[in-house]
Protein backbone atom coordinates (compact mmCIF):
# COMPACT_ATOMS: atom_id res chain seq x y z
CA UNK A 1 0.00 0.00 0.00
CA UNK A 2 2.82 2.12 0.96
CA UNK A 3 4.34 1.78 -2.30
CA UNK A 4 1.32 2.38 -4.19
CA UNK A 5 1.03 6.00 -2.28
CA UNK A 6 4.75 6.68 -3.44
CA UNK A 7 4.46 5.86 -6.93
CA UNK A 8 1.39 7.73 -7.26
CA UNK A 9 3.59 10.67 -5.67
CA UNK A 10 6.29 10.15 -7.84
CA UNK A 11 4.16 10.56 -10.87
CA UNK A 12 2.31 13.55 -9.29
CA UNK A 13 5.46 15.00 -9.23
CA UNK A 14 6.87 14.21 -12.29
CA UNK A 15 3.43 15.35 -14.15
CA UNK A 16 3.96 18.48 -12.22
CA UNK A 17 7.48 19.48 -13.04
CA UNK A 18 7.03 18.62 -16.93
CA UNK A 19 4.07 21.06 -16.70
CA UNK A 20 6.40 23.61 -15.45
CA UNK A 21 9.31 23.11 -17.48
CA UNK A 22 7.69 22.79 -20.23
CA UNK A 23 5.57 26.18 -20.17
CA UNK A 24 8.10 29.05 -21.65
CA UNK A 25 9.78 30.73 -18.65
CA UNK A 26 8.81 34.04 -19.90
CA UNK A 27 4.95 33.37 -20.59
CA UNK A 28 4.55 34.77 -16.78
CA UNK A 29 7.01 37.24 -16.72
CA UNK A 30 5.59 39.44 -19.65
CA UNK A 31 2.67 41.05 -18.14
CA UNK A 32 5.32 42.64 -15.95
CA UNK A 33 7.64 43.96 -18.51
CA UNK A 34 7.76 47.04 -19.90
CA UNK A 35 8.42 47.80 -23.39
CA UNK A 36 11.10 49.89 -24.37
CA UNK A 37 8.73 52.35 -26.51
CA UNK A 38 6.33 53.07 -23.59
CA UNK A 39 9.77 54.00 -21.57
CA UNK A 40 10.74 56.22 -24.00
CA UNK A 41 7.29 58.04 -24.36
CA UNK A 42 7.04 58.25 -20.20
CA UNK A 43 10.37 59.83 -20.50
CA UNK A 44 9.70 62.25 -23.48
CA UNK A 45 6.37 63.28 -22.14
CA UNK A 46 8.27 63.89 -18.25
CA UNK A 47 10.76 65.98 -20.80
CA UNK A 48 8.10 67.58 -22.56
CA UNK A 49 6.10 68.41 -19.27
CA UNK A 50 9.30 69.90 -17.66
CA UNK A 51 10.14 72.00 -20.21
CA UNK A 52 6.50 73.89 -20.16
CA UNK A 53 6.80 74.60 -16.79
CA UNK A 54 10.32 76.07 -17.03
CA UNK A 55 8.54 78.23 -19.94
CA UNK A 56 5.90 79.42 -17.63
CA UNK A 57 7.62 80.11 -14.71
CA UNK A 58 10.14 82.07 -16.95
CA UNK A 59 7.50 83.89 -18.66
CA UNK A 60 5.64 84.94 -15.26
CA UNK A 61 9.19 86.23 -14.51
CA UNK A 62 10.27 88.02 -17.44
CA UNK A 63 7.25 90.56 -17.08
CA UNK A 64 7.86 93.62 -16.96
CA UNK A 65 5.83 93.62 -13.69
CA UNK A 66 7.98 90.87 -12.49
CA UNK A 67 10.82 92.47 -13.28
CA UNK A 68 10.11 95.67 -11.39
CA UNK A 69 8.97 93.58 -8.09
CA UNK A 70 12.22 91.58 -8.18
CA UNK A 71 13.63 95.05 -8.82
CA UNK A 72 12.28 96.45 -5.77
CA UNK A 73 13.14 93.83 -3.65
CA UNK A 74 16.66 93.84 -4.36
CA UNK A 75 16.41 90.41 -5.83
CA UNK A 76 18.78 89.54 -9.52
CA UNK A 77 16.19 88.47 -12.35
CA UNK A 78 19.01 86.79 -13.90
CA UNK A 79 19.70 84.75 -11.13
CA UNK A 80 16.63 83.93 -10.25
CA UNK A 81 15.58 82.65 -13.74
CA UNK A 82 18.90 80.59 -14.05
CA UNK A 83 17.91 79.13 -10.79
CA UNK A 84 14.66 78.05 -12.28
CA UNK A 85 16.13 75.28 -14.36
CA UNK A 86 17.54 73.24 -10.89
CA UNK A 87 14.76 72.72 -10.09
CA UNK A 88 13.44 69.35 -8.98
CA UNK A 89 10.00 68.02 -11.17
CA UNK A 90 8.13 68.46 -8.78
CA UNK A 91 9.45 71.74 -7.34
CA UNK A 92 9.04 73.28 -11.29
CA UNK A 93 5.55 71.33 -11.11
CA UNK A 94 4.40 73.09 -7.68
CA UNK A 95 5.61 76.86 -8.82
CA UNK A 96 4.34 76.88 -12.59
CA UNK A 97 1.12 76.14 -11.21
CA UNK A 98 1.02 78.87 -8.55
CA UNK A 99 2.24 81.02 -11.09
CA UNK A 100 0.06 80.54 -14.15
CA UNK A 101 -3.14 80.73 -11.18
CA UNK A 102 -1.78 83.92 -10.34
CA UNK A 103 -0.98 85.42 -13.89
CA UNK A 104 -4.80 83.57 -14.73
CA UNK A 105 -6.11 85.67 -11.18
CA UNK A 106 -4.00 89.05 -12.34
CA UNK A 107 -5.66 88.86 -15.82
CA UNK A 108 -9.29 88.40 -14.62
CA UNK A 109 -8.93 91.11 -12.14
CA UNK A 110 -9.38 89.28 -9.10
CA UNK A 111 -6.14 89.95 -8.52
CA UNK A 112 -4.61 93.69 -7.45
CA UNK A 113 -0.64 94.61 -8.45
CA UNK A 114 0.50 94.35 -5.25
CA UNK A 115 -0.99 91.16 -4.73
CA UNK A 116 0.92 89.77 -7.69
CA UNK A 117 4.17 91.52 -6.55
CA UNK A 118 3.79 89.64 -3.33
CA UNK A 119 3.35 86.63 -5.22
CA UNK A 120 6.00 87.10 -7.46
CA UNK A 121 8.45 87.48 -4.71
CA UNK A 122 7.38 84.49 -2.61
CA UNK A 123 8.11 82.51 -5.77
CA UNK A 124 11.34 84.09 -6.02
CA UNK A 125 12.66 83.97 -3.07
CA UNK A 126 11.47 80.40 -2.85
CA UNK A 127 13.33 79.18 -5.89
CA UNK A 128 16.32 81.00 -4.59
CA UNK A 129 16.06 79.35 -1.01
CA UNK A 130 15.00 75.75 -2.66
CA UNK A 131 18.23 76.14 -4.89
CA UNK A 132 20.53 77.49 -1.94
CA UNK A 133 19.54 74.61 0.72
CA UNK A 134 21.23 71.79 -2.08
Amino acid sequence: MISVLQRTIRISTACLLIAIFSLPSNLLAESHVVSLAELQEQAKAASQARQNHVETLQRFLSSPAAQHALGSAHMDVTKVQAAVSSLSDQELSQLASKASKAQADFAAGRMSDRDLLLILVAIAALILIIVAVR
